[in-house]
């Protein structure tokens, strides 16, 4: 995620970042540009049209293809917001489990603790990477009793690292380290890390319909091939400004669309997960003590 400050917005109108939907577009943007040049030329030298409000149609369909646009970035962000929604509380959940574990399990337990705590740093950090289709153990920490090979294994990265949070606090209660009635505190944080994984995959695997993604494209792209006929009638050169201007907007908007409906990765826009994972694991390091 790009860090920045947005009280400084003039100088974002002449950076162009390699997240800017501008460089993408760049080549479709000379393309429609030579297009329209080369009908403004003919239309001059051959075709003399004369046509009146040659841009109505234009017009029209611009105003609901902006409706459309408004709804679809308004959707992909929503996503995105849930998504930094769920982060948070998964940072706060860590915290607070941590902080109970601290009050409610003694010193005497040192070692269990830190095992805890390194297993609450590990399911930030092996969450952020099942929710891109990735597994990295160099990031995770193991010790003795949670073995690499045993991660390797597990389909579900994060429904393991939790299973085993469940198994040391269930030693921790025949122990006698946890009194029982603690187990009704702790159960909120417990589940909590099954339900942030699950709302995040959710967004994840619940993309925009098909249908309104196609239809949405096929607009643009009919809108955005017609106009440099009509614009050229009414604007002539000025018209390969206008339609190139027109064409960054509207694409621009449906690009930026689809790299935030996926908060997951790893592109510009995209959530700071990672910080978040290492913020997790430094927040427990400390609570706990180890």
């Amino acid at each position: 995620m790009i860090t920045y400050d947005p009280k400084t917005w003039f100088k974002f109108i002449f950076k162009f970042h390699r997240s800017d939907g501008f460089r993408n577009l760049l080549p479709a943007m000379a393309a429609l540009c030579t297009l329209t040049a080369v009908f403004v030329f003919i239309d001059i030298e051959y075709l003399k049209f004369e046509l009146k409000n040659a841009t109505f149609f234009h017009q029209v369909i611009g105003f609901v293809l902006s409706m459309l646009l408004v709804f679809r970035i308004n959707t992909a962000y929503d996503r995105w917001w849930e998504g930094r929604k769920q982060w948070g509380a998964l940072l706060n959940t860590s915290r607070n489990l941590s902080l109970k574990l601290a009050s409610f399990v003694s010193d005497e337990y040192k070692k269990e603790k830190k095992e805890l705590g390194i297993l609450i740093g590990n399911y930030g950090t092996a969450l952020k990477e099942h929710l891109r289709d990735r597994y990295k153990p160099e990031e995770i920490e193991f010790f003795e009793g949670f073995e690499k090979q045993g991660l390797d294994d597990a389909l579900h990265k994060p429904n393991h690292i939790a299973g085993e949070i469940f198994k040391r606090i269930d030693v921790l209660l025949a122990k006698g380290a946890l009194r029982p009635e603690y187990l009704i505190v702790l159960d909120q944080e417990l589940q909590s890390f099954t339900d942030i994984t699950g709302a995040c995959e959710r967004i994840k695997n619940t993309p925009i319909p098909y249908s309104y993604s196609l239809y949405l494209k096929r607009i643009i792209f009919l809108y955005v091939i017609t106009m440099p006929f009509a614009f050229a009638i009414d604007f002539k050169y000025l018209a390969v400004l206008v339609v190139a201007l027109i064409f960054y907007v509207f694409a621009s908007i449906e690009l930026l669309s689809e790299e935030i409906e996926d908060p997951f990765g790893d592109d510009a826009n995209d959530l700071p997960t990672d910080e978040i994972a290492g913020k997790i694991r430094t927040s427990v390091q400390s609570i706990l003590g180890y």
